[in-house]
């Protein structure tokens, strides 16, 4: 597999608060029915090289978007996922229009999900128009992400 060189994003406003290890030998699977929620897109492999970024075709990044946008990669079974899930709706609400927003089952797209080494979860990749992708992993509250949609990708 490429290997995706992306920034760990290394501002202590933040740093994770709660997070899952993504092993499988730790996964629960909880029968839960994925809820589309308006203004958020559940992401597989072919669309996230769509919409995204084309791993197979660039080794350099090159966003495929035409906005800026945020890709919130969990699991059913995470506690911190769904912990983090309300306020990346309320993002999505917030920002709809200036933003996409993303989601990624890391059970149903592993390759995903190890193309870009998520080894925790819930992990946030932020990925602004014109600029790398940072990633940050753990719960972040709706003033955390305020704070990263500002500074990062630059939208206010």
């Amino acid at each position: 597999m490429k290997s995706i060189g992306i920034i760990a994003l290394t501002l202590t406003l933040l740093a994770p608060m709660a997070s899952c290890q993504n092993k499988s030998a730790d996964k629960k699977q909880v029968e839960t029915k994925t809820v589309a929620t308006k203004g958020i897109e559940h992401l597989t492999a072919a669309t996230f090289k769509q919409k995204v970024f084309n791993y197979d075709k660039n080794k350099q990044w090159k966003f495929e978007g035409n906005k800026p946008c945020i890709i919130d990669f969990y699991a059913d079974w995470c506690g911190p996922c769904r912990m983090l899930a309300p306020t990346i709706e309320q993002v999505a609400k917030e920002y709809n229009g200036k933003i996409d927003v993303y989601k990624v089952n890391v059970d149903e797209q592993q390759e995903l999900a190890s193309n870009f080494g998520i080894s925790s979860i819930p992990a946030v990749l932020f990925c602004p128009s014109t600029d790398k992708p940072q990633m940050t992993t753990g719960v972040l509250s709706k003033e955390e992400m305020d704070k990263a949609i500002k500074e990062l990708l630059k939208v206010k």
